[in-house]
């Protein structure tokens, strides 16, 4: 059984074809699906998914590019959608230097306020990370009792140790099954499999072969089968260890 820890169902890309997609899971070896929500609207529609198909688990919380003109109870909305008995995390929550419409400072702010928040719950976050490793890895370092996943991990092997020490997870999409993909294959080699799971982020990055088509979690064997590879396991041992990783993560019980 596989356990896509990522993946944004909420998204405009699958009003099409939702519901074929999600009903199809269980069939296509796909037990759990964590989505992630970007603001207040998609977190409460997670939520909706979540109640909807019992396979499916919610996180609620404000991207970094999300981050501007929020109402002044958005933190409150979180809390009160964090209640819910399917929501298992904060998230998808971070830093993105990538696109320059948020200032770095209130992307910080957002970001320190949603850690806060998940310690004083006791939930783990989700954490998006772009072109802000250094940033990133300060700010979880000021909220030592908080756990999570830097999710489509892109940064160094050397930081995934201290993130691996500090006891956080690594997920991994399928930019690993890219043939230009460097970096990734060294982080896994790096980390303990006890710290990695897998992850689509659909309805974006489809893996090799699938590059150009709409990603979704029927894809996320390709990045268990490249895990494999890279740690000289089989895709079985994979797949079972990484579910386990997710579900130890986010509280979700058999």
């Amino acid at each position: 059984m596989l356990f896509d820890t990522h993946a944004h169902y909420y998204s405009s890309a699958f009003n099409e074809d939702r519901d074929q997609v999600l009903s199809s899971l269980p069939g296509e070896g796909v037990g759990l699906v964590l989505c992630p929500g970007n603001d207040l609207w998609s977190s409460r529609r997670c939520i909706e998914m979540a109640e909807q198909y019992p396979y499916i688990y919610a996180a609620a919380g404000i991207h970094p590019e999300d981050a501007l003109n929020l109402p002044e109870d958005w933190l409150a909305q979180i809390e009160e959608m964090a209640a819910h008995p399917k929501v298992k995390a904060i998230g998808e929550i971070g830093l993105d230097y990538y696109w320059k419409e948020v200032p770095h400072d209130v992307q910080k702010e957002v970001f320190r306020a949603q850690l806060a928040l998940a310690e004083k719950l006791d939930l783990p976050v989700i954490v998006h990370d772009r072109e802000a490793h250094a940033d990133c890895l300060a700010i979880v370092k000021e909220f030592p009792k908080v756990r999570g996943v830097f999710h489509c991990y892109s940064g160094s092997a050397e930081d995934a140790k201290t993130l691996v020490k500090l006891g956080w997870h690594l997920s991994f999409t399928g930019t690993i099954t890219f043939k230009n993909a460097r970096k990734a294959p060294e982080v896994i080699a790096a980390v303990p499999i006890e710290r990695i799971m897998v992850e689509t982020d659909a309805p974006y990055m489809a893996p090799t072969p699938f590059r150009g088509k709409q990603c979704d979690s029927r894809y996320v064997f390709r990045m268990a089968q490249t895990i494999a590879e890279i740690k000289g396991l089989t895709r079985e041992e994979v797949e079972t260890i990484t579910t386990e990783n997710g579900k130890r993560l986010f509280g979700i019980e058999d």
